[in-house]
């Protein structure tokens, strides 16, 4: 299946991720309406729920490629893909991290206004897109509960800069957090993963920026295996 924003050599060979896709959803979503009806009971019940029809057709562009791209790679039929979510890592509660039960296969899908990221992989994997906000008091408002160096490297640069910083550095927690299996359930000052040109280095998780259009950010996060030291 095409790619249809370049996610770059880099991204590409990340020790453990085997696929990265990512899509624009005005591109996919006449293609992926007719074939909803692959969809299970609970993700076609949660289709229907939405008032809003961009986060409709987000969410059916997500799903429905999940679903045809799990079935490539398990070699199933999509709607014969079986999702479940593993305890949460947090609580203990059903919302964790979604998983095709017994395979060897992990994956991690995001959706935003207007796109669409999945990742496949042979470790625990998490991926995140979002839109750079445009609001410097969303900026100020969440970046307070970021690690405090984040939030000491946010305060230090110019106010022009600070939005893009931010979401690189919401990214990368968000994918990390969904690896990790815990999501937004974990206070957001408890991992680095730092908000400059570079993710911060962490020994048991591989941190990417991934390419996105202009005005988003996206990162992948991916488990550390043997062969995948922690130098960077």
């Amino acid at each position: 299946m095409p790619t249809d924003i370049p996610l770059g050599r880099e991204a590409r060979t990340l020790p453990g991720v085997d696929l990265l896709w990512s899509g624009r959803v005005p591109d996919h979503i006449a293609d992926v309406l007719a074939q909803r009806h692959i969809l299970d009971r609970d993700e076609s019940t949660r289709l229907a729920a939405f008032v809003r029809d961009a986060d409709r057709d987000s969410y059916a562009v997500a799903h429905v490629m999940l679903r045809r791209l799990l079935g490539e790679r398990l070699g199933q039929a999509p709607d014969a893909v079986t999702l479940s979510r593993e305890p949460c890592a947090h609580c203990g509660g059903p919302h964790g991290r979604p998983v095709v039960p017994g395979s060897p296969v992990h994956f991690s899908l995001s959706h935003t206004s207007g796109l669409v990221m999945i990742a496949l992989a042979t470790a625990l994997v998490g991926i995140d897109v979002e839109g750079v906000p445009g609001d410097p008091g969303i900026v100020a408002d969440v970046a307070s509960q970021l690690h405090p160096k984040e939030r000491a490297h946010l305060a230090a640069l110019p106010t022009e800069d600070r939005a893009i910083a931010f979401a690189r550095c919401w990214t990368r927690k968000e994918a990390l957090l969904k690896a990790t299996g815990v999501g937004l359930n974990e206070g957001l000052a408890l991992t680095y993963v730092g908000a400059g040109p570079q993710p911060a280095v962490n020994a048991d998780w591989l941190l990417a920026d991934l390419p996105a259009d202009p005005g988003y950010t996206a990162a992948v996060a991916v488990h550390r295996t043997m062969s995948a030291p922690a130098s960077q």
